[in-house]
């Protein structure tokens, strides 16, 4: 019997296509909403089991602790055989092949190219490895770096026109700044803008994840706990998912998923904790059932670990704190992750966003606003420092054409506000701005003069109707309506009042991508799936600019497709939401 099993083993053959040890089972029966799963059946003890690929490893190879008894007809000369078929398989696959658009378009091929000449560049000058770290060595690199997104976004906006661009939105990383610096240098009307969102997201992780390192002790000491809080919820979703039976037990006591959230992700430590917060009471019933206790089959210590925290009040004391006082942040992530206009909301909601930080961490610690607080300060210093770097004069220009900021109505319901001419701040960066935007003094003091009857309600902006219309109606329609005998700064409110402030808009491209390829779709060629992309786009951008009697729907994307053929995990998107439906069908029939 020996014998025939190791001739079989020796005569098996494989490809790059198809796993090895699919070879040495017989499948019988696809199941149904499973994956890559199958019912098969063992060629070697004839035993007939379920599972994917990596149950048929285990079952074959002998490993234990998968769920799945191993075959015991399988000798020791068998194991070693298919051993090698599997070793062989993966360096057949780790083998460069046809290069797939999302490999071009990283350039991932040019890049280990890079990394094999900088190589040789050590190797045959026999220079030190720690060359890499000086610093005027990264910074060559940089330059050259630099340099190309340089052109990269210069060749977008000679093809679109340089009068037609007013910003230019990355994320923070540096040879994004300095890529904008450069074209700022070029097109002296045109901005760099960092991305809010992102900027949002770094704030959120200095508070939520500090580093513990010498130059950041004051602020690793007041946010650590908000990191174990994090690492503990992190571990009680990974020992529930990672266990079968756990996992069992967890799906009948609450109708919703644990989330896998990448790090990538905005606002990933506030995502996780909410969705614990949403299924405590699931979480608390499955821990303290009989199904729970009973099972003595894993690791019992991290089993009662999960069941202390999840039945901790103080631990959850801790989540629903960590979430009340960043839920503006969260807020204020989700307003701005968007291609809608928003720019001339930023400064506001920034500012308020910190006062109602503010109130909810003084509330928790029941003293009043006069008290200094560790924990805020740190905090404030944090969002401050933050905004300091987001900032640009094109954010407080915008936000001074913002009728509804010198209206009574908003500046009335609260006591601290005041106009933004009144502001000293916006009032500086303002004037940079319009200097910078009019380089010809006639231009320039023509916008003065406009802007000044536009602040002080005076000249065509004196009338009632316009005044009173300042608080309620849209700022662009405002414009539209009042702003014609202004045409500078009409013009320049046209141009403002309908900007951006995140890049989320650029890279919808990549969560539109994920919902045509799905797990669902594998079996599209990659050709297919790029010409679904380019159709999937043009058709949403089309529904968005109704000319026609009808209005379409927006077409869907981003986050439609629930991946329910991973099983029992959702994973979490870029985008905090799906979008809405942006138009209303509308037949006139």
């Amino acid at each position: 019997m020996a014998s025939s099993q190791e001739q079989e083993t020796q005569g098996s053959s494989t490809s790059v296509d198809q796993p090895p040890l699919w070879d040495f089972v017989t499948k019988l029966d696809k199941l149904a909403g499973a994956g890559g799963c199958w019912e098969f059946k063992c060629n070697l003890c004839s035993e007939t089991r379920q599972g994917s690929y990596s149950r048929v490893r285990a079952l074959l190879l002998g490993i234990k602790g998968t769920g799945i008894s191993i075959c015991e007809k399988a000798t020791t000369v068998d194991k070693l055989n298919m051993t090698q078929l599997e070793d062989e398989y993966e360096k057949k696959k780790t083998e460069k092949g046809i290069s797939t658009p999302i490999e071009r378009a990283f350039g991932v091929e040019i890049r280990d190219q890079l990394d094999q000449e900088i190589a040789r560049i050590f190797y045959t000058g026999g220079l030190p490895f720690n060359l890499a770290r000086n610093p005027h060595y990264v910074r060559a690199f940089q330059f050259v770096a630099n340099n190309k997104i340089d052109e990269l976004i210069k060749k977008f906006i000679n093809e679109i026109g340089h009068e037609n661009v007013v910003q230019i939105i990355t994320d923070n990383v540096a040879n994004c700044k300095a890529a904008g610096e450069i074209i700022e240098i070029q097109f002296p009307h045109i901005y760099w803008t960092p991305c809010v969102v992102h900027t949002l997201n770094l704030a959120l992780k200095n508070i939520c994840s500090p580093r513990n390192v010498e130059t950041n002790e004051l602020t690793y000491e007041q946010c650590r706990w908000i990191k174990e809080v994090h690492e503990e919820a992190f571990a009680i979703k990974n020992f529930i998912m990672n266990h079968n039976m756990r996992l069992s037990i967890f799906t009948k006591f609450t109708p919703l998923r644990l989330l896998s959230v990448a790090d990538t992700r905005f606002a990933s430590i506030i995502v996780t904790l909410k969705r614990l917060k949403l299924i405590k009471r699931g979480l608390q019933a499955m821990v303290i059932s009989e199904e729970w206790s009973s099972y003595r089959l894993d690791d019992i210590e991290k089993a009662n670990s999960v069941k202390e925290y999840i039945l901790n009040d103080d631990w959850w004391d801790k989540v629903t704190y960590i979430l009340s006082f960043t839920r503006t942040i969260y807020e204020m992530i989700r307003a701005c992750d968007t291609d809608k206009p928003c720019l001339h909301l930023v400064y506001e909601m920034w500012d308020s966003m910190i006062e109602k930080v503010k109130i909810e961490i003084y509330k928790k610690e029941k003293r009043p606003t006069s008290q200094i607080s560790c924990f805020y300060d740190v905090v404030h210093r944090i969002l401050v420092d933050r905004w300091v770097k987001n900032n640009t004069p094109l954010h407080y220009l915008a936000h001074s054409l913002h009728p509804r900021y010198y209206s009574d109505a908003w500046l009335m319901d609260d006591s601290t506000r005041c106009a933004p001419h009144r502001d000293g701040e916006i009032s500086q960066e303002r004037m940079k701005c319009f200097r910078r935007l009019f380089p010809n003094d006639d231009e320039y003091g023509r916008v003065l003069d406009e802007y000044a009857m536009f602040l002080m309600k005076s000249g065509p902006f004196e009338d009632l109707t316009i005044i009173s219309k300042m608080a309620t109606m849209e700022p662009k329609n405002w414009w539209v309506n009042f702003g014609a005998q202004t045409p500078f700064l009409q013009t320049l409110a046209f141009r403002l009042l309908g900007q951006p402030s995140s890049s989320s808009c650029a890279e919808h491209n990549w969560s539109t991508y994920a919902f045509i390829h799905s797990l669902k779709r594998n079996k599209l060629t990659t050709s297919r799936a790029q010409d679904l992309l380019y159709i999937h786009n043009n058709l949403r951008i089309l529904s968005r600019t109704p000319k026609d009697d009808v209005k379409m729907l927006d077409v869907g994307g981003d986050a439609f497709d629930s991946m329910e053929d991973v099983g029992f995990l959702e994973f979490a998107d870029l985008s905090l939401d799906e979008r809405d439906f942006e138009n209303d069908l509308i037949i006139d029939n």
